[in-house]
């Protein structure tokens, strides 16, 4: 029987997207999230907010797509798996890092942010601002490389 490692999350990214290629030309970047929840105290009946931070991993045509398009601020919505990792520094303390590897990502932003955002990060040379006509990106698992 098969079994079922899927996540989705929508939040806001966190910080502005670098773009890497590995030694065998592959895409890759690293996207900061956070989410956030709502909720009533139930003891004192005040609202409380508790924010996660995710590392969302899309690698090839998606990466591409995400360093493009996404900016700080910016609400996405990301569709994946979990992967954790763990690897041992120099001083021999283990890590580990959960991540989510995306599969599938929807820009939430309207186009009036992304223009704003667009305007804002300008001086930004190697980041083109998203195009007027497009509200929503998908890519789909045909564009990933495995």
């Amino acid at each position: 029987m098969n079994s079922l490692n899927k996540a989705q999350i929508i939040g806001n990214v966190t910080r502005d997207i670098e773009l890497r290629k590995t030694q065998n030309g592959q895409f890759v970047c690293t996207v900061g999230v956070a989410t956030n929840r709502k909720w009533k105290d139930a003891n004192t009946g005040e609202m409380r907010e508790d924010v996660e931070f995710h590392n969302v991993v899309c690698w090839g045509k998606l990466a591409e797509i995400v360093a493009q398009y996404l900016k700080k601020g910016t609400r996405v919505f990301f569709e994946g798996r979990l992967q954790t990792r763990n690897w041992e520094d120099d001083a021999g303390v283990k890590h580990f890092r959960t991540e989510i590897i995306a599969q599938d990502m929807i820009m939430l932003t309207t186009k009036a942010e992304s223009e704003k955002m667009a305007a804002e990060n300008s001086a930004a040379p190697n980041e083109p601002a998203p195009k007027k006509d497009e509200e929503e990106i998908k890519v789909s698992d045909e564009d990933l490389p495995f």
